[in-house]
């Protein structure tokens, strides 16, 4: 994630307890992810309407980036959600 624009979705979201510019830029993704999870839409058709991903050119890789969003978007539902108020 390193130079890639905070905006532009990633592999992976960062982790850890902090909230980041990432995860500020991707509030909405999280919370669309959140819903889609909760009305238990399969994961492939979240991947592509959410996340632009296409499961079948690249299964195992849409499906770890799924994944990974999805836990970062528990994490800030849980935890994250507090700092959003922090400057």
């Amino acid at each position: 994630m390193s130079d890639q624009p905070t905006d532009q979705l990633a592999d992976a979201p960062p982790d850890g307890d902090r909230l980041t510019p990432y995860d500020r830029a991707h509030v909405t993704v999280y919370l669309q992810l959140l819903d889609a999870d909760t009305l238990q839409i399969d994961w492939k058709e979240t991947a592509r309407r959410v996340l632009a991903l296409d499961p079948n050119s690249n299964f195992a890789g849409a499906k770890q980036c799924y994944d990974a969003h999805l836990a970062r978007a528990r994490w800030m539902a849980q935890h994250g959600y507090r700092l959003l108020l922090d400057p």
